[in-house]
């Protein structure tokens, strides 16, 4: 049987290795933003009273609404920050937990049921591979209550 070569082998695992480094370089390049560009709340405001259950709505100006995949000038997603104190990485793809919530299908609003007690809010704005662009696209940190 001929078989593939050790040599062979070896030219296809780093043709693959070259493959898979490219695409994980581009996909942790920044994205730039026009530097007017904006993210905010809609609702709720600052200070508000909320109950368990309550809608969130996210704007965005001068920049457009692109599903993550999607890589398109001047366009992301948004990312809800909760109750986080320190931001994350800004040159990393942003990670998805309970205090870091993604709306990847290109959400602009979002039901969120947590549990009573006073919660901060942060808007983060999302490239394609979820890296924050440069400069990032960051809302104003708001508070809530929860009743």
């Amino acid at each position: 049987m001929g078989g593939i070569s050790n040599s062979k082998l070896l030219r296809f695992i780093a043709v693959l290795a070259s493959i898979a480094y490219t695409n994980l370089v581009s996909a942790l390049e920044t994205s730039t933003s026009p530097s007017d560009a904006e993210v905010y709340f809609i609702t709720p405001q600052d200070g508000d009273k909320v109950p368990k259950k309550f809608t969130v709505k996210f704007g965005l100006k001068n920049m457009g609404v692109a599903p993550a995949g999607i890589a398109v000038k001047n366009t992301g997603h948004h990312h809800l920050l909760i109750n986080v104190s320190q931001l994350p990485p800004l040159r990393e793809p942003l990670a998805n937990n309970s205090n870091i919530r993604h709306f990847g299908a290109g959400q602009t609003e979002s039901v969120l049921e947590v549990p009573r007690g006073v919660y901060t809010l942060q808007l983060l704005l999302g490239n394609h591979a979820h890296v924050p662009h440069e400069p990032p696209v960051i809302s104003e940190k708001i508070t809530v209550t929860v009743e």
